[in-house]
């Protein structure tokens, strides 16, 4: 019995050791004050950072369990809300919010992120990346052009940028992950997008899972979850983040 309970206590440290502390951030976007949840690995750093997109829905708990499971991988993780405090619990509230976000006003908060994550001294400024699903996806995508010192922009099933001129400001490795039933977002547009990209001598690799639908990582899409896939394109994100961000 002891020597169960030494290594129950055992087991316990190494958890805390490499848990992710959380709290409540608040920042400058222009003229306004913008909110957001940081994550912290455990440890001095400096490490490197990700700003986490949320999906139309908002900041919401499934997004900010990602943000957590990042900073237990080693990264920084700023989960931003780019709704002002608001979350959809339906797909026309999540319509509604969504469009009613001005979008000079998410590029400003977007820019902010990366600004107030360089800022911090436990944060390694020149290995900071995006992450972003669904509408997120695509903000990540709009971070990546705005921010010409971005390492990294990851894509999952987001809007997709096709004009060359545009392209040319990326300067981030693009890992894009898409469903090949995405009605939004078609197979035809990715690779487009990835044949302009690599035209232009960018860093991009694209997979496309051809069974799966739009958000089909997110085990809340109750009808289009596909638990092999998610995983799939879990394992793909981490080996490229470890790849183009830590290292």
């Amino acid at each position: 019995m002891k020597a169960l309970l030494t290594g129950i206590v055992v087991l316990l440290l190494a958890i805390a050791a490499v848990a992710a502390e959380s709290h409540e951030v608040s920042y400058r976007s222009g003229d306004e004050t913008v909110h957001g949840v940081l994550y912290r690995p455990s440890g001095e750093g400096p490490f490197p950072a990700l700003v986490v997109i949320h999906e139309w829905w908002g900041l919401n708990d499934w997004v900010k369990q990602q943000a957590d499971r990042y900073a237990d991988q080693g990264y920084v993780t700023l989960a931003i809300d780019l709704y002002r405090g608001r979350v959809a619990t339906t797909p026309d509230e999540a319509h509604e919010i969504m469009r009613g976000v001005p979008e000079d006003r998410a590029q400003r908060d977007l820019l902010a992120a990366t600004a107030y994550l360089r800022s911090q001294d436990f944060v390694n400024g020149k290995r900071i990346g995006v992450i972003g699903w669904c509408m997120g996806g695509g903000y990540a995508l709009d971070l990546a052009i705005a921010d010409p010192k971005l390492k990294v922009a990851v894509i999952n099933y987001g809007h997709l940028a096709t004009d060359d001129a545009t392209l040319k400001k990326i300067h981030a490795s693009i890992l894009g992950i898409f469903g090949g039933q995405d009605r939004g977002i078609p197979p035809a547009d990715v690779k487009k997008f990835e044949k302009q990209m690599k035209a232009l001598n960018r860093k991009v690799d694209v997979h496309i899972f051809a069974d799966a639908g739009h958000a089909f990582e997110n085990p809340n899409n109750t009808q289009g979850y596909r638990k092999d896939d998610a995983e799939q394109a879990e394992k793909l994100t981490q080996e490229f983040l470890a790849k183009n961000l830590k290292s």
